[in-house]
């Protein structure tokens, strides 16, 4: 018997990369078109979890699975922006500078049936102190577009940060040990 379909909704090179490490390669990517806004008060814990669902329920799959999930980048109970400008990224950066943060790196697996499994990983990341020509240099690389919190750990940034606790490949984007749990609860191989 074949492994069922599975569909990723998500653009990201970095998941697709992630993926491959537990062999898994997708059949198709579709990614989710959700508003992704915060709700008012909405904490990130939830609000992670909350889209990596929408996401997962948002593409239409016949008789595959859907896996979707979402990265979030907290400073307390804020939220950061996905950095799309540079005046964002030094905003990010400067807020993160010297401080630890948590990342919620959250992943939900739709099943054909409509059932839904998630998983959740937590990352707490710590900045070294950043000097305003440190941040000038990280921002003039451009890594930081679109990255949650305006910095991408898999890069240049890795060398600006202290200690790490939890996941490093959920704060790239795609938690591997949680991924790997829910797809061998679906029944997938996995490496």
């Amino acid at each position: 018997m074949s492994a069922p379909e599975l569909i990723l909704a998500s653009a990201s090179p970095r998941r697709r990369e992630l993926l491959a490490r537990l062999d898994v390669q997708p059949a198709r990517v579709a990614p989710a078109d959700i508003d992704e806004t915060p709700r008012k008060g909405e904490l990130p814990r939830p609000y992670v979890h909350r889209m990596a669902r929408e996401k997962a329920l948002a593409v239409k799959a016949d008789d595959g699975f859907v896996l979707a999930g979402d990265t979030v980048v907290a400073a307390g109970r804020r939220i950061l922006p996905k950095a799309e400008d540079e005046a964002t990224a030094r905003e990010c950066l400067a807020l993160l500078s010297g401080r630890r943060h948590r990342v919620f790196s959250a992943i939900a697996l739709a099943a054909p049936d409509g059932l839904v499994r998630e998983r959740m990983s937590e990352t707490i990341v710590r900045f070294k102190v950043l000097s305003a020509q440190e941040i000038d240099a990280y921002v003039a690389g451009g890594e930081w577009h679109g990255k949650a919190g305006g910095y991408a750990i898999q890069g240049h940034a890795e060398a600006l940060i202290a200690w790490i606790q939890g996941s490093h490949s959920g704060v790239v984007g795609l938690p591997l040990f949680e991924t790997r749990a829910l797809l061998k609860a679906a029944g997938f191989p996995v490496g």
